[in-house]
């Protein structure tokens, strides 16, 4: 197993000026970061990965498509080329940073609406962009790992079951899916049945609390979240996902208007203490 934390409660991009901050990250116990990809170049994915390299802690990557001329299950083909296209671009630097993974809500447009649920051509559509990623993924040597988003932030995939089931019919090893307690906490009637009865294809888990703080503090049932990942056998990432202030653009994207914990320092020094306490619990019972 190995314990990560998403860059996101800081920036959208890694530069040098966070080494000292990465440095105490590694102290603290981490294996590794989750690293934001909107913006930069190969190289300089590349030289985010040798600092990384450096302070001896590993990496994923992020991101997310927030364009909708970029829309995957459009029914333009010319706008799920676009989107394909910002997927191998996304893909390449994952792998010049050396990532092994890349997840977010990748199948869809995030906060982008039609007003109706998800339609079978958007399925068909999502099935065919998705079929085109998988293949330079491959090539990158980099997992796709989809994201199920509660209702509220995309209306294709918002449970489990759904994911799972389109992940199934996609049937390629580049393209898996992501666990994450926050928004299975909104949408699961059984968040835990929802881990269990997809672990074929869950390749990666976000920790998240039910208000985005400090891991442990909140609602989410850790318990027997930890038990399930016991269970089934997962020995992946389990990579802290929290939202702060910091960078109004991002506030303002993942509707945080104020402070869930007393510091930064806190979710990540917490959050590991938590996640390390509540696997030594489940594999103990």
């Amino acid at each position: 197993m190995k314990i990560g934390i998403c860059m996101f409660l800081w920036t959208t991009r890694i530069d040098p000026e966070h080494e000292s901050l990465l440095a105490d990250i590694r102290a603290t116990g981490f294996d590794g970061v989750e690293i934001p990809v909107f913006e930069g170049s190969e190289k300089d994915f590349a030289a985010t990965g040798r600092m990384l390299d450096n302070l001896g802690l590993e990496r994923t990557a992020v991101t997310a498509m927030g364009d909708s001329s970029q829309n995957l299950i459009s029914s333009d083909p010319a706008v799920r080329t676009a989107g394909v296209d910002r997927m191998k671009w996304a893909l390449d630097r994952a792998a010049a940073l050396g990532a092994d993974r890349i997840c977010g809500p990748l199948h869809s447009t995030l906060g982008h609406f039609s007003g109706v649920g998800p339609t079978p051509e958007e399925r068909a559509f999502s099935r065919i962009s998705q079929s085109q990623i998988a293949e330079h993924a491959a090539q990158c040597g980099v997992t796709v790992c989809l994201e199920a988003l509660n209702r509220f932030e995309c209306y294709l995939f918002n449970t489990m079951d759904a994911l799972g089931e389109h992940i199934r019919s996609i049937d390629h090893p580049n393209i898996r899916a992501m666990y994450d307690t926050f928004h299975a906490n909104i949408e699961e009637s059984d968040p835990i049945g929802a881990l269990i009865r997809n672990k074929d294809v869950v390749h990666h888990i976000h920790i998240s609390e039910n208000d985005r703080g400090v891991p442990g503090r909140g609602n989410i049932p850790w318990r027997d979240t930890f038990a399930a990942i016991d269970e089934i056998g997962y020995d992946g990432w389990l990579t802290i996902e929290a939202f702060g202030r910091g960078l109004p653009d991002l506030a303002a994207a993942t509707k945080v208007w104020r402070d869930f914990s007393e510091s930064p320092e806190a979710v990540y020094r917490d959050g590991f203490a938590h996640i390390v306490r509540s696997m030594n619990i489940a594999k103990r019972n």
